[in-house]
């Protein structure tokens, strides 16, 4: 049965709209649609999904355990806060935030699953000061990971929190620092904002390494113009603009640098910058379709190939956003075109965010950014599936396998001569099915209902005594129950 839309926005997410802040800001947001209602649940009034619009180029994919995790956003959103769904759009783990939400996905600590995202608060349009959570997969969150060291705590930006095998997080600052801004037409005695990476050891807070832009790379490499009013200290330059860290193949860190079209090979000893790709100090020379601008998401995949989102946008450079697969000789300094990532529509221009990310069967997801989308395609660059948010935008999009078993019981509503059922984050309900009877002591199972999206209805018989309602698996055992009237 199709799930109907909703026609209220929850008055929890109204709530929170006033609170949020500005980030990653662009001109195309300025012109976007109509607030678009998210869709509404008896069972959960307070939470507003948005409803989402599927367009298969190809066959729908069969069903594999993963899902699509998400973080939409924006004033004219009916969702602020963290998202899991399932190949149609459907909703499976609905979690407003009060703030803006910023790169969510499933990682692994220690061996197992987890959620993690960004919550904090944003000094500057673009930049963020706060933390990253980390949830299990009963949604109970476990740690917090944040800047240490000779940069003050809770100043983690929301560009990158990025877990390593070894128990640290890769994460990015911004810093306000003096200087000489008479390079790109400033004052002597400027400011600017510096990008920072550190690692951080999740487990005891200790910062293992720290790297800073102003020590590596200088302000004449920006392709970003000084606004007449920057450069102060109450706005500084953001010359560099760190978007995203990932480690390498031999276990140097790649950073991708939004405001210099450049990405970085780093030292993750001595942090010397061991080459350039792109921008004003290239070591590479870039073959035909390579060049980028305004880029996020630089990663080195397994067959050595290194991908990214090419924004291409703010201001306007290129026709599209796009996503690019490069090959990079590193003996010959050459870097060639290997796939490109083209969106549905011809002028989808990103004017900050997106990723690209490259999935375990070979195809690529793509985020949109700014733009409400986000898109799966082979390997070859063959479009699968496009999918609209609707409005607002949305940091990052990634998919994964994730198990979720709530620690809270089923949320349950009788209304109109039906129980509305719904729990949300839980994966593995198959399931529904009634208990009935005159006093639990006696009440007995009614027939299963097969799980009908996030909220399920089951029709009731009569006006029993005792009502409950059991979420099934597909073997039929209980995972977690609620009766009603307690």
């Amino acid at each position: 049965m199709r799930r109907p839309r909703g026609r209220l926005v929850g008055l929890l997410t109204l709530a929170c709209l006033g609170a949020l802040m500005t980030g990653c800001g662009s001109a195309d947001e300025a012109a976007a649609p109509p607030p678009v209602e998210g869709l509404t649940y008896l069972s959960r009034p307070d939470l507003t999904p948005p409803d989402l619009d599927v367009t298969w180029s190809v066959s729908p994919r069969t069903p594999d355990g993963t899902v699509v995790v998400l973080g939409p956003k924006g004033e004219d959103a009916p969702l602020t806060g963290a998202l899991l769904v399932d190949d149609a759009g459907e909703p499976i783990w609905v979690r407003p935030t009060e703030g803006r939400v910023y790169d969510v996905r499933v990682q692994e600590l220690d061996g197992e699953p987890v959620l993690t995202w960004w919550r904090g608060t944003s000094p500057s349009v673009g930049l963020g000061a706060g933390e990253f959570v980390v949830v299990d997969d009963s949604y109970r969150e476990i740690a917090t990971i944040t800047t240490g060291g000779d940069i003050d705590p809770g100043q983690a930006d929301f560009h990158e929190g990025r877990l390593t095998p070894a128990g640290t997080a890769l994460i990015t600052a911004y810093v306000k620092e003096p200087a000489d801004l008479t390079p790109v037409g400033g004052p002597a005695d400027g400011w600017v904002w510096e990008g920072v990476v550190q690692e951080v050891d999740v487990a005891t807070g200790e910062v293992l390494l720290t790297w800073r832009s102003l020590d590596h790379v200088p302000l004449e490499e920006t392709k970003s113009e000084l606004p007449e009013d920057g450069g102060t200290e109450e706005q500084p330059f953001d010359y560099f603009h760190v978007n995203s860290v990932a480690e390498d193949a031999d276990g140097s860190l790649l950073v991708s640098a939004r405001n210099t079209w450049a990405v970085y090979d780093i030292d993750r000893t001595t942090g010397e910058v061991q080459w350039t790709l792109g921008g004003e100090a290239s070591d590479f020379s870039l073959g035909a379709g390579v060049e980028f601008a305004w880029q996020h998401d630089a990663q080195r995949q397994a067959d050595g190939t290194l991908t990214l989102f090419d924004n291409q946008s703010e201001p306007d450079i290129g026709p599209t956003s796009r996503g690019l697969r490069l090959t990079l000789d590193e003996a010959t300094r050459t870097a060639t075109l290997v796939t490109e990532y083209l969106p549905p529509d011809p002028d989808r221009l990103a004017g900050s965010q997106g990723n690209l990310e490259q999935l375990p069967d070979g195809n690529v997801l793509i985020g949109w950014g700014s733009r409400p989308f986000y898109s799966e395609f082979t390997a070859d660059g063959t479009l699968l599936y496009d999918v609209a948010l609707g409005s607002g935008d949305n940091y990052r999009a990634s998919r994964a396998p994730w198990t979720g078993a709530p620690a809270d019981p089923p949320d349950a509503v009788l209304a109109d001569g039906s129980v509305h059922v719904s729990w949300n984050g839980a994966t593995e309900v198959a399931s529904w099915r009634l208990v009935t009877g005159d006093d639990e002591a006696s009440a007995t199972p009614g027939q299963p209902v097969a799980r009908d999206g996030f909220e399920t209805q089951l029709p009731v018989d009569g006006d029993p005594a005792y009502l409950a309602v059991e979420a099934l698996d597909a073997d039929g055992a209980v995972l977690g129950s609620t009766v009603l009237g307690d």
